[in-house]
C-alpha cells in the first residue's frame, strides 16, 4: 500500500481522509479513541500501525486501555497527555462522529474506502487503487 500513498498521496495528487470505524465491541472504540489521543500529540498513524501489528481477534483484552498506555508509551508519547486523555474519554466525540458518519454512507465493514464518493470495500490489491484513483483523475 505504500507504494500507492507515496505515487499518490505524498505526490499531493489526492488527499486521504482517515474516518474511524468502531463497531466491533468496547475494544474497538477505546483503540479508535487512543489512536485519537495519539494524533494530539501527532502520531496518529504510528499508533494506527502499532495497532495494527498488535490485533489478534476482537474483543480478546488485546485492546483494554491498560494495554492501550502501554503501546502510547512504546511510542515515546507523553504519558500524562495520553492518559488523562484516554481514561477522560475526551476523544469519543470524534470516534462517535466517525463511525456515524460512516453507518450513514452504508459502511459496514472495514476497510471500507471512498474514491469520489464511490465505495471500495475490503482489502484490495494496489493495481485496484491505482486504476480507481487514475480514473477519478481522468488519467
Amino acid at each position: 500500500m505504500r507504494p500507492v500513498l507515496q505515487a499518490y498521496v505524498d505526490s499531493g495528487k489526492v488527499n486521504l481522509v482517515y474516518k474511524h470505524s468502531a463497531f466491533l465491541g468496547q475494544e474497538s472504540v477505546w483503540a479508535a479513541q487512543a489512536a485519537e489521543c495519539a494524533a494530539d500529540q501527532g502520531k496518529f498513524w504510528e499508533y494506527h500501525d502499532l495497532l495494527f501489528d498488535k490485533q489478534n481477534g476482537e474483543n480478546v483484552g488485546t485492546f483494554t486501555k491498560e494495554n492501550l498506555i502501554a503501546y502510547a508509551k512504546e511510542l515515546g508519547l507523553d504519558s500524562a497527555k495520553f492518559e488523562p486523555c484516554l481514561q477522560s474519554d475526551a476523544t469519543l466525540q470524534r470516534v462517535t462522529t466517525d463511525t456515524n458518519e460512516g453507518r450513514q454512507v452504508g459502511v459496514s465493514g472495514t476497510p471500507t474506502f471512498f474514491i469520489n464518493g464511490k465505495p471500495l470495500v475490503g482489502a484490495q490489491p494496489a493495481e485496484v487503487f491505482k486504476s480507481q484513483l487514475d480514473a477519478a483523475l481522468g488519467q
